[in-house]
């Protein structure tokens, strides 16, 4: 558990899934991305949403405080865990803002229950191979933990001090995007909800992929911003010193959401 930033527990779908609340006002759900956590993904934007609404973060299946299910990861299902966790809490009606991994099951939550979500951010996803850079599932396919980036390795290790349990995620999230087949468009013409889509110019998928996807989603808009894949949100990997991208990004996402 992260430090002055108490969280809780709940069952979820046969996992016991952690989560923290931050701040006060209309609910926003952060949803992290592979390999990640809430604070990995999101310690630096987290502290300014929570100024602005009740944040509601979570650890994904295998990922960060989160148990773990003898199944493999899928979009589909982190969505469900994502839909009966804000049951569990109550939550009627939330904005969803998803990173990466993240913003795939983001796409997903709103597909499979679009009465939940009132407006959603899709950060850096993708919805066919063919969106990634050359070479990204070749690469796949044959990673090793090695390759993980070493911040994620070494914060899945200060919670949990279990180097199983980081390879067990690491090959869960391997696995999920070596296989992942793709989207059908009608996924994302299903998604009625307001959607701000956002990528880097310099992303791990195609600004032209992210271009249509938002052509696809019927009430999107699209933002293109310079930098790599989340060194706009200051993720923890990619996160540039002094930077006011992310005090950029955190107003124009304030405005999307109104």
């Amino acid at each position: 558990m992260e430090k002055n930033n108490p969280g809780a527990y709940a069952p979820v779908n046969g996992i016991s899934m952690y989560y923290e609340i931050h701040g006060a006002g209309n609910p926003l759900v952060l949803i992290h991305g592979g390999g990640s956590s809430i604070h990995t993904s999101f310690g630096t934007l987290l502290p300014m949403l929570a100024k602005h609404y009740k944040v509601i973060a979570m650890d994904l299946q295998a990922h960060g405080h989160s148990g773990d299910r003898d199944a493999p990861e899928s979009f589909e299902q982190d969505a469900e865990d994502v839909i009966a966790l804000l049951q569990n809490l109550g939550i009627s009606k939330a904005h969803i803002m998803g990173f990466s991994n993240g913003g795939n099951t983001a796409m997903m939550v709103a597909h499979k229950s679009p009465g939940l979500v009132d407006r959603l951010v899709v950060i850096s996803a993708f919805y066919k191979r063919e969106g990634m850079i050359p070479g990204f599932f070749e690469g796949m396919g044959k990673a090793t933990l090695e390759v993980m980036p070493k911040q994620l390795q070494d914060h899945y290790l200060q919670i949990n001090n279990d180097p199983k349990g980081l390879q067990n995620m690491f090959e869960k999230d391997r696995n999920r995007m070596a296989t992942f087949t793709d989207w059908s468009e009608d996924i994302l013409r299903s998604i009625q909800t307001p959607t701000l889509v956002v990528v880097a110019d310099r992303d791990v998928m195609t600004p032209e992929h992210t271009v249509a996807m938002a052509r696809l989603i019927p009430n999107s808009q699209l933002m293109i911003l310079p930098g790599t894949h989340g060194s706009f949100i200051g993720e923890v990997c990619s996160i540039v010193e002094g930077s006011k991208m992310p005090v950029l990004f955190i107003e124009m996402v304030r405005e999307f959401l109104g």
